[in-house]
Formats: C-alpha cells, structure tokens, sequence
C-alpha cells in the first residue's frame, strides 16, 4: 500500500475520502483532478483498485512489443499505478482480485471462473469492509449500477462497494475486519455522462466554436435518455487538471498521448468544463435533504461531519481556494 504522511494540514485536514475503481487507469481518468484537488487541500484521499488490470491490452502503439508488457504486464501495470497515485499525491490500495476482461457477449456464459466478477459479492466485498474501516472515510466514490460503462469488472465495483459500504457500518458483520464504521456519503462518478457532453455542446455553440460532439449528438441523447443522471456535484478543478493528465499519461501500456483521452475533445473540454461530476447516491449527514436539482453542490465533503462533530460548512471549497492561492503568492 501507497501512504503518504498522516501529518496534514490544510482546510480539509481530518477528512477522509476513498476512491475506489475497477483497474488501474480508471482512477486517473475518472475524477482524479478531484481526488488530487483534495489531497492538496489537506484531505487523505486513498484510491483502492479492485483489480490488477491484468487482462488490458496494450493500447499505446509506441509500446507494442514491449518486452517489459509482454514478459510481465500486471508487473508493469503496477508499476504505473505507483506513478499516478505520486502525481495525483494519493495513498493507494491494491484490493487484489484478477481483472475480467470485456468479452463480446454475455458476461455470464464467456467469463472465466477465478476473474473478479465470478467471485461471491459477499466474498468480494471482505478487502473493502476492512479497508474502510481501518481508513475511516467519511466519503467513498465508486461508479453507477451501469458500472459508468458495462464493463463487467465497473458493474462488479458498484455492487461490491455498496455492499461493503453497508457492511462495514453493521457491528454484527465481519467483526473479525475491524470495528465498526459509517460512511456518511457515497457519490457515483459520472464524468462520462450523456448529460454532461450534451450541456459541453451546447456551451460551445453558444461561444460561437465548433462542437466535436455535433455528430455523436443522437447517441449522447440516447445514452442520456436511457439513465437518469442527477448530476449533483460539480467539483472546480481547473488547476489540477496537467496533475489528471499527467498521471493518466503514467499508465503508458494503456494510454495513448495521441488520441483518445488527449484528443481535441479533451483539450476543448479543459476549456469549457473544469469541473468533474459526481452523483449523489447516498447521504447519512443528517443535514436537510437537498433538492434533486443539478450542480447543487461543489464539495464532495459538504455537510460531513469531522471526527470532532463539527459539520463542514458549504463554501469550504471556495474559501480553501482562496488560503491556497494567497499561500502560493
């Protein structure tokens, strides 16, 4: 396990938050300027990856025929994953199940016994009742019951970590994992959302530029259609941004600096939406419910309360902002 010094200090000093993602790669592509904006402010952030991502192909044409990839892939990736969890500053946990992989059909009938998706939920979800409850988040984010995509290794994530979510507040489960702890809020990422592209869109029409969404414009409807997203949560991440793209950069087996993530579309949505987005799943805080409205909250840690029972205030994350900016002067 990755840990950085217990020793902080910042405005989000005593809070906690566990990311946890299917693979190694997905916690860079999937609100990591969050995870990194929040370690930077004082926060513990810990990412914990279900799987090894032993089944990736090589996705960078520079490292096809990497002897290194071809020899010993998990041990590269690895390697990789240690990379971007120094540059997104985070501590990091390896939960030690083997990677499915994406058959063309049904999950059920094609995938392998032994993969991450064959194991029990119960049985999957042991590593991560104790890993909560020996970090003690008060926030976990995790993905959708669509796995953000229908990934069989992102569907499993979702099952898994609500279940252990759950388990680990109960004292009459698994008291041999630790003692008991209550997550007080779990958020989905959902950066890759319909709604989110279709709204980009329409933000650049109306600055006059030319939409790259334009012609996927009946899909992104359709994928909007088919789920509704409540996009409760948009984190301002501008200035962590270069710290998502570099760690992402780190997984080089997987990603390549010449399209796909760092096409024009990424660099236009850098422009356009500093933001990542989260949806609300559960809230524990005791505070007032809020309104099933979009872009209704900034911080992901808004209405927690601390170890010492003082509730985080909303407008945290402005005014932690602005201490940073002046402490950078």
């Amino acid at each position: 396990m990755h840990k950085r010094d217990e020793r902080q200090s910042g405005p989000y000093s005593g809070l906690r938050l566990l990311a946890v993602h299917a693979h190694p790669d997905d916690e860079s592509s999937k609100g990591a300027a969050t995870t990194a904006k929040y370690a930077a402010l004082g926060a513990r952030v810990m990412v914990a990856t279900m799987t090894g991502g032993e089944a990736g192909d090589i996705l960078n044409p520079a490292l096809e025929g990497s002897p290194a990839a071809i020899r010993d892939i998990a041990g590269l990736r690895r390697d990789e994953m240690a990379a971007a969890a120094r540059e997104l500053g985070v501590e990091h946990a390896w939960v030690g199940y083997v990677d499915s992989g994406l058959p063309d059909g049904d999950f059920d009938e094609l995938l392998p016994k032994g993969v991450f998706y064959r194991v029990p939920d119960e049985v999957a979800a042991r590593p991560l009742v104790e890993l909560i409850r020996r970090f003690r988040p008060q926030v976990v984010t995790t993905y959708d019951e669509r796995g953000g995509y229908p990934h069989p290794d992102h569907i499993k994530t979702h099952l898994v970590t609500m279940l252990a979510v759950e388990r680990a507040a109960d004292p009459e489960a698994n008291p041999e994992l630790g003692e008991p702890w209550q997550v007080q809020k779990v958020y989905y990422n959902q950066d890759l959302s319909g709604k989110k592209f279709l709204t980009l869109h329409e933000r650049m029409l109306a600055a006059g530029e030319e939409s790259p969404f334009a012609e996927r414009l009946e899909w992104l409807r359709e994928r909007d259609r088919d789920r509704d997203t409540w996009l409760t949560a948009s984190v301002p991440c501008a200035e962590f941004i270069d710290a998502r793209d570099r760690a992402l950069l780190s997984h080089a087996t997987q990603i390549d600096p010449n399209g796909g993530f760092f096409s024009g579309h990424r660099e236009m949505a850098k422009k356009h939406w500093p933001f990542e987005e989260f949806e609300l799943a559960l809230d524990l805080t005791g505070r007032e419910a809020l309104p099933h409205e979009d872009f209704v909250e900034s911080d992901l840690f808004e209405g927690v309360l601390r170890d010492s029972g003082e509730r985080v205030p909303a407008g945290l994350i402005t005014a932690a902002e602005v201490l940073q900016a002046e402490g950078a002067r």
